[in-house]
């Protein structure tokens, strides 16, 4: 029941610390801020209250509290994914769930919502295995997964979503489920890609991999002019079509302001950034990588290393940062791309914006349909573009703008999708959620939105709403 009266509010939000072993926090507590932030400082939460659960039963708790009074639930583990403030929810952090357990026999791991991948990579480790992880190691697994999860080993072994076995989700109506490919089906697909639309999940099972270590690394190279921009541009791309699945790739432009808290070695230059992850042998990963090689870049750090190390090839900020995201998947690259592309990081110009544009190379196994179906996919694209442009907090509007009018720019070569991992800031509308869905899938999450969550107490998120009784096509 919604509650009007704002007393009654009050008094029930009291009433929710009785329940809960944990901590719970109100505006104005000590801790209270902390408990609510993350990674990402452009999305500043407001809740009512903070349950810091101590536990699955905490989570549960918390969910018919609010379901109860009306309220919300949003969910948080380390913070890295937020798309939507959630003011004036019942803000569950689920970062003290950290059960991990490995079961070297059956290549499997068992993991808690509070974990982070660096975690996992080194429990892993210890016999052999390994995680498909992405480019980070301080994400956190759960919003990797529920959002598909785009590995930076993803052409050869798929989307993380395709590797896991079982989730433990606890629903709108308070209850644990544990769900699977055989046990509540559909639940299971949609809850990988749905993120967290269709409940808390507070733990999963994935299959590990037997991957002691890879070929990788970045190769640098500073441009001077746009010119030279586009050569490595271009060289890249026509490289990266000849590779086979072992080979995974994207490519970075950056554009860094003369900034004294930069190292003196980047600012105010203009840089290509390759990076490299083989799963063959050493010998043929130094093989294929010599064209890169031979365009001179100026800090090459490819080799061999241990699968542990794999999220150090992407140097991805460990600290909070205030930037502006951005995605989108994009068609096959032409040399008109190559101009667009390079011409946001052109040396000459003076002044911002200063982007980072990350295309992923996808294909091979990302492009086939999972061994175990999810809501996730490429749609058939070639690339998935990841921008970042700084945001202070002054410059939030100028930072939106910009990321809009470098989107626009690419239109032609955008496939008009998404990866439902990827959805921040106005993506996150559901007009545009839409985007990260086939029509079919999106109806099939939207009826079972309809089903687990007719209310929508899972809205504050790239929410999908739930289809309306009759309902047949998108509105």
């Amino acid at each position: 029941m919604l509650h009007t009266d704002s007393t009654a509010d009050r008094r029930d939000l009291v009433n929710l610390r009785e329940l809960i072993r944990g901590s719970t926090l109100y505006p104005g507590d000590e801790g209270f801020e902390e408990a609510c932030s993350g990674w990402l400082l452009t999305v500043v939460h407001r809740p009512a209250a903070v349950v810091v659960a101590a536990d699955v039963g905490d989570v549960a708790a918390a969910v018919r509290f609010a379901a109860e009074a009306g309220l919300p639930v949003a969910v948080q583990s380390t913070g890295h994914g937020p798309s939507v403030p959630a003011d004036g929810a019942v803000f569950i952090a689920t970062g003290e769930l950290r059960e991990l357990s490995v079961d070297p026999r059956a290549g499997t791991a068992r993991l808690g919502a509070g974990l982070r991948w660096g975690e996992v990579l080194s429990a892993a480790a210890e016999h052999g295995l390994a995680p498909l992880c992405g480019s980070s190691g301080q994400v956190g697994v759960m919003g990797y997964l529920t959002g598909g999860g785009l590995p930076v080993t993803g052409r050869t072994y798929g989307f993380a979503a395709d590797y896991v076995r079982s989730l433990d989700i606890v629903t709108a109506d308070g209850l644990l489920r544990t769900v699977s490919a055989t046990q509540e089906p559909d639940l299971f697909w949609a809850a990988r890609g749905g993120k967290s639309n269709f409940g808390v999940v507070v733990a999963a099972e994935i299959e590990l991999l037997p991957l002691r270590a890879v070929y990788g690394g970045q190769l640098s190279y500073p441009v001077a002019d746009r010119g030279h921009a586009a050569h490595v541009l271009g060289s890249y791309l026509a490289w990266a079509k000849e590779q086979p699945e072992e080979m995974s790739s994207s490519v970075t432009l950056m554009r860094l302001p003369d900034a004294p808290q930069l190292p003196e070695e980047f600012r105010g230059r203009s840089f290509v950034q390759v990076r490299v992850v083989y799963t063959g042998d050493e010998e043929q990963g130094a093989r294929l990588v010599e064209p890169l090689r031979a365009l001179g870049p100026e800090k090459d750090t490819c080799g061999a290393m241990p699968y542990t190390q794999i999220t150090e090839i992407y140097q991805d900020p460990k600290n909070p940062v205030m930037v502006h995201l951005r995605s989108a998947l994009l068609r096959e690259l032409d040399d008109e791309a190559v101009e667009e592309l390079v011409s946001l990081i052109d040396p000459s110009r003076l002044g911002g914006p200063f982007p980072g544009i990350e295309l992923r190379h996808l294909g091979g196994a990302l492009n086939r349909a999972p061994g175990r179906p999810h809501a996730v996919g490429t749609q058939g694209a070639a690339f998935h573009l990841w921008l970042r442009l700084p945001a202070p907090a002054e410059q939030a509007g100028a930072a939106r703008t910009a990321a809009d009018q470098v989107l626009e720019r690419l239109r032609r070569w955008d496939t008009g999708a998404m990866l439902p991992g990827f959805l921040f800031d106005h993506d996150s509308a559901p007009e545009r959620v839409m985007r990260a869905y086939t029509e079919a899938n999106y109806q099939r999450l939207a009826a079972l939105k309809a089903t687990y969550d007719p209310n929508q107490l899972f809205r504050i998120n790239h929410n999908i709403p739930p289809l309306a009784d009759g309902e047949r096509t998108r509105s």
